[in-house]
């Protein structure tokens, strides 16, 4: 038995060419694509451009910025202790005052009044007391004579002990009325106490620098509360800066630290200033962020703004409180060490810098810059000192006289690995 086979179509052949050509130019991209991974084709332009820069000795100035507040190193606020209406106030803003001037008179009338009530109730329990010493001196005679008597059985028992009783009495009596005495005596201290407090001195020399009533105006007082704020005198020719810091920057600041103080009301001056006090406790805060600050207060050197107040009144300061103030604390100095621009510093794991790293470190973060070495990107791990606005202290890993890459940015924290060819692009 024979067999016959039909011929194929033409339509069946090109279909099947065209199956095969798209075949092969799958298989064309895909060996493209791997040899470009593995390296077969391509290598003289793999080179990743990037910029470098010399290692040269530096100075490195670390600073602490922040912003506050101008005030006075001494502000006294004067509160009544005593209420009623203010009938004098022969002082206002801005005054110049010496101290035991008078600043403000409140209305003593109803604390002479108290003052007088005193005295009257003091001398009335002055005379309960000569009373009943009169009466404890006659039960104690009276005891005596019973005494000698009952010993001798002229009287009888319940005699003696009337005796005795009125005695006991007498002796209570008179020791209730000396204590009358100077229960009286402290009230009639403290009314004049109070008395005296209705008038208020300047307690030092200085400047009011806030006036917060007016004449005819109420105050209130007491033992128990703080009362109505009066006034502030305050020394304007010592004058500080308060400022917050965050708890990352507190632990670099020092008393004594130098400061440069710019005051947004002086533009282009730069005063001078030193650190005087840093807060032991960080400020209350009801913030959502809840960022830790602590008080650092800066006291202004008065040579650096001497000449501002030359043809000036006497006491005059060109500094007011509440005036914005930007400060830079000077934390650190160091001559001649190795530097490098902070942007040039990445974190990488340990075992991306040395593969040979134990298991147990390979995953732990480590500041590592890239060095050129023989036209390729070197990763090393380097340990690092303090900085200031644009570069940072190299303690190891690099020296001196070497080259490393700065950027880009880019290039530096993603595309670039170690061992990597590269090509400065130096302008």
């Amino acid at each position: 038995m024979f067999y016959t086979f039909a011929p194929e179509n033409n339509f069946t052949i090109m279909k099947r060419k065209t199956v095969l050509i798209i075949l092969a130019v799958i298989l064309l991209i895909i060996i493209l694509i791997i040899g470009k991974k593995a390296g077969w084709f391509g290598e003289e332009n793999s080179a990743i451009n990037v910029e470098t820069q010399k290692v040269i000795p530096t100075t490195l100035i670390q600073k602490v910025s922040a912003t506050g507040k101008i005030q006075p190193e001494l502000e006294i606020k004067l509160s009544s202790e005593v209420s009623g209406e203010i009938i004098e106030l022969p002082v206002k803003e801005g005054q110049m005052v010496k101290k035991g001037d008078l600043l403000v008179r409140i209305n003593p009338d109803i604390y002479q009044s108290v003052v007088k009530r005193s005295a009257a109730s003091l001398e009335t329990v002055r005379a309960s007391l000569q009373q009943s010493s009169a009466t404890l001196k006659e039960a104690e005679e009276s005891y005596k004579r019973n005494k000698v008597l009952f010993d001798k059985g002229v009287i009888s028992k319940s005699d003696w002990d009337k005796a005795v009783s009125a005695y006991e009495v007498a002796k209570a009596s008179r020791e209730s009325a000396r204590f009358n005495v100077q229960s009286a005596m402290a009230s009639v201290s403290e009314a004049q106490d109070n008395l005296k407090k209705t008038i208020i001195y300047s307690p030092t020399d200085g400047t009011i620098s806030k006036l917060s009533v007016e004449l005819g105006e109420r105050v209130v007082g007491t033992m128990q509360m703080t009362g109505t704020e009066i006034m502030r005198v305050a020394n304007l020719h010592n004058m500080e800066v308060e400022v917050d810091v965050n708890e990352n920057d507190i632990v670099k600041i020092s008393v004594g630290d130098s400061v440069n103080v710019e005051v947004d009301a002086y533009l282009k001056r730069v005063f001078k200033g030193t650190v005087t006090n840093i807060a032991n406790t960080a400020n209350a805060t009801t913030s959502a962020d809840q960022v830790t600050n602590f008080k650092v207060k800066i006291h202004i050197e008065e040579a650096s703004y001497k000449d501002l107040s030359e043809n000036k009144p006497v006491g005059y300061s060109p500094f007011r409180p509440g005036m914005t103030a930007t400060v830079d604390i000077i934390t650190q100095t160091k001559k001649d060490v190795v530097a490098v621009p902070i942007s040039a510093i990445i974190v990488k794991k340990k075992s991306e810098i040395d593969p040979k790293t134990p298991k147990e470190e390979a995953d732990k973060k480590q500041e590592a810059v890239f060095v050129l070495k023989d036209g390729k990107a070197e990763l090393r791990a380097v340990n690092t000192g303090i900085q200031d606005n644009v570069n940072i202290e190299i303690l190891s890993g690099v020296a001196k006289d070497e080259t490393i890459i700065t950027g880009p940015y880019s290039a530096i924290s993603k595309t670039l690995k170690n061992g990597d060819a590269v090509q400065t692009t130096n302008k």
